[in-house]
């Protein structure tokens, strides 16, 4: 297991619990079940959700059938994802964790998914646990979302912007992604054991308003409530100013494509 870096915080989205599964992106039914069909996956199949968060692509893939572990370092986040199975009638095996320290006698899988948490891991290291884990039929899933340049979009700017007024460049993996040496998830699987790569996506459409556009920033780890600490009420009275230029009305759209990088051994 690799050692964690010295930047590394277990419980950086501690107060983010409250409004990551609320004004995050919802990964569309749709999108589990591509996934499921392109990798012929049937019900009772094993998947650990690796960075679960409050169990968004957990609950999916048990609600499709599959016997389901997730892990996540910061137990508030488990508490949510508990909730959220309860509410969803469905069965989740919760363990405290993460790609630095994976608790002991787990798998073999036939799917380990990450949803918007690869790039905090040592990524070489990390596959290289998985393919201990990892059935030989089985694969790696990456979840995410892109927002293609168009004015719907505007707000995301807008967001970007009053976030660097407050420090979000400080965040260790914002300066990673933006270096010259960065190396893409795509880039970083050909070199892996898990080298057969292909995408599945869906887009979606939803209206917005300036609280969900608040909550959204307040459920990102660079402009967590703990990170803004006493700037928090200055942060989002910034922002509420800046988005009302934008929509007098308070009314914004969001476009966007929910993904699912699918990576297989050759």
């Amino acid at each position: 297991m690799a050692e964690p870096p010295k930047t590394y915080e277990p419980r950086r989205f501690r107060t983010t619990v409250p409004y990551y599964a609320r004004y995050r992106l919802a990964y569309p039914r749709e999108l589990i079940d591509r996934v499921v069909g392109i990798l012929g996956m049937k019900p009772g199949d094993a998947v650990m959700d690796l960075g679960c968060g409050p169990g968004p692509l957990a609950v999916l893939f048990a609600q499709a059938g599959m016997r389901v572990t997730a892990i996540d370092p910061e137990p508030d986040m488990l508490d949510a994802a508990r909730d959220a199975a309860r509410e969803a009638g469905v069965t989740i095996d919760l363990r405290q964790g993460s790609s630095f320290d994976m608790p002991a006698g787990i798998g073999p899988f036939r799917l380990v998914t990450m949803g918007r948490s690869f790039h905090w891991m040592d990524r070489e290291a990390t596959l290289g646990v998985l393919d201990s884990l990892v059935t030989a039929d089985g694969a790696v899933a990456l979840f995410h979302d892109e927002h293609p340049a168009t004015a719907e979009n505007a707000w995301r700017r807008v967001l970007h912007d009053v976030a660097n007024n407050y420090g979000r460049g400080d965040s260790h993996h914002v300066k990673d992604r933006g270096a010259e040496t960065y190396r893409k998830h795509e880039a970083v699987l050909f070199d892996s054991p898990f080298n057969r790569l292909e995408h599945a996506g869906i887009f979606i459409r939803r209206g917005l308003t300036a609280d969900d556009i608040v909550g959204l920033a307040y459920s990102l780890s660079t402009t967590a409530p703990q990170k803004l600490g006493d700037r928090k009420d200055a942060f989002e009275a910034e922002l509420r100013g800046e988005l009302a230029k934008l929509s007098p009305g308070g009314n914004f759209t969001e476009i966007a494509e929910m993904l699912a990088l699918i990576a297989r051994r050759l």
